[in-house]
């Protein structure tokens, strides 16, 4: 029975390892990304900081409402008393130790000045629209990386199925050499060619496979996997309908782009920021009105009232209007000013400058696309050929009609050619997705 029992552990322990290894589709690094990646939490904290800011500004349109109260004791171990005693005066001293207890409430309010409360609300309202479109620009730059390293995964694989097939035939070749060898059909230095060529094919599946390893530690990076994370990605080999679909136009790619990245926007509320900030800083010039208001007493341990009388008879209230002009501020409202006007000017600069990088990234994107949409239909016109005239050259090696350097010559051809063809093919399936993401679709691969 307990043999019975382990048995059944292990091979518990066996199903549980085997289901360890779990695979991610694209959709699933991208939502996974989406909700653990370090630099979009940040930018959210970013988001949630922007809100206590504006609550903060908003606070600044409510009157402000403060009480004091001062304790004090006080010792005067010198004070002389005067008395007369029947007609004389008498001198005597005596220690006095005395406690004195202040109270005031005070209020007060902003009535105007020159409407900068208002603008500094608006103003940081457009700053937390601008930090959302951050967070939103992290976002697509992070799926953006996320599609790029997915498809080199997906290529690398694929890389590695070829070099392992060119590894079974430079096997077979280096077999065949060494009984071809043993029968004096062969000289020695041809079957140390064909030993090469089979180092050479292990070497290219132990770099394709560091590289796939690469790839995925960069993958999980993204992620923000850690180093104990089994992980392995899944996906579909791009059909020919995919990679030769037809390719966007560059222009109006861009059109929709101008319309639907945050970056853009993002560069033109930073305008409108600007615009605000200079209008703010203009606004100082003007006078503030201010509306104040006091109820205050006070109390002595010296005095021969009691408490009670000498907070009701020690009462007052006060209530004004304080008027600030400013004359003279040692150039302060200048310098905000001209900085405000410099900050529009950069501004309106940045904005170019986005235009003109997201203009540079769907033109690459869009040029990659085609010229390697027709690289593709090249390669697999030579791969077909490549590997038909390889075919017939290691059958005719292995027959002992071609020598060692002509099949080399054709392993390396056809492997320049299966290489071409798979770089092209998932070279056009990344920039033909990216150049849509530009526009607004989802990556699909």
């Amino acid at each position: 029975m307990n043999k019975t029992i382990k048995i059944a552990c292990m091979l518990m322990g066996l199903s549980m390892g085997a289901s360890a290894q779990e695979t991610w589709g694209l959709q699933d690094c991208i939502d996974y990304a989406l909700k653990n990646n370090i630099q979009i939490q940040k930018n959210r904290i970013s988001e949630e900081k922007g809100e206590v800011a504006l609550w903060n500004r908003k606070g600044a349109l409510f009157p402000s409402l403060s009480f004091s109260t001062n304790q004090n004791m006080g010792y005067r171990p010198f004070t002389q008393v005067m008395s007369v005693v029947q007609g004389d005066q008498v001198t005597s001293t005596s220690n006095n130790v005395t406690y004195q207890g202040s109270y005031g409430l005070n209020a007060s309010v902003t009535l105007w000045n020159g409407g900068i409360n208002q603008k500094n609300i608006k103003e940081q309202a457009l700053q937390n629209e601008i930090t959302k479109l951050q967070t939103e620009q992290s976002e697509l730059n992070i799926q953006e990386q996320i599609a790029q390293l997915y498809v080199q995964i997906m290529y690398t694989k694929e890389a590695l199925k070829v070099n392992e097939q060119l590894l079974k035939t430079a096997q077979t070749q280096y077999d065949r050499g060494l009984e071809m060898q043993k029968q004096g059909q062969m000289a020695k230095a041809d079957v140390i060619q064909l030993e090469a060529q089979l180092s050479s094919a292990k070497y290219d599946i132990a770099n394709s496979q560091a590289q796939l390893e690469n790839f995925k530690r960069q993958l999980k990076s993204v992620l923000e996997l850690d180093i104990n994370s089994d992980f392995d990605i899944r996906g579909e080999i791009p059909s020919d309908e995919k990679v030769l679909a037809v390719i966007p136009s560059k222009l109006e790619a861009y059109n929709q782009a101008l319309t639907s990245r945050p970056e853009i926007r993002g560069a033109e509320l930073g305008i409108e920021s600007a615009n605000m900030q200079l209008d703010i800083a203009k606004r100082a010039h003007y006078p503030t009105i201010r509306a104040n208001a006091s109820l205050g007493s006070n109390h002595t341990s010296g005095s021969q009232n009691n408490w009670g009388n000498q907070m009701k008879n020690n009462l007052s209230m006060n209530a004004g209007v304080t008027v600030s002009v400013p004359i003279f501020d040692n150039r302060q409202i200048a310098t905000n000013i001209r900085n405000a006007k410099l900050n529009q000017v950069n501004s309106q600069l940045d904005l170019e400058d986005k235009k003109k990088a997201l203009s540079n990234t769907i033109e690459q994107y869009w040029i990659n696309a085609n010229s390697n949409q027709q690289s593709y239909l090249a390669a697999k016109t030579r791969v077909k050929s490549q590997e038909a005239s390889y075919e017939l050259l290691n059958e005719q090696f292995l027959n002992g009609l071609k020598n060692t350097v002509d099949v080399l010559q054709g392993r390396d051809n056809v492997i320049n050619a299966e290489q071409s063809m798979l770089q092209s093919k998932y070279t056009t399936l990344l920039n033909m997705q990216l150049l849509k993401f530009y526009t607004g679709e989802k990556i699909d691969l």
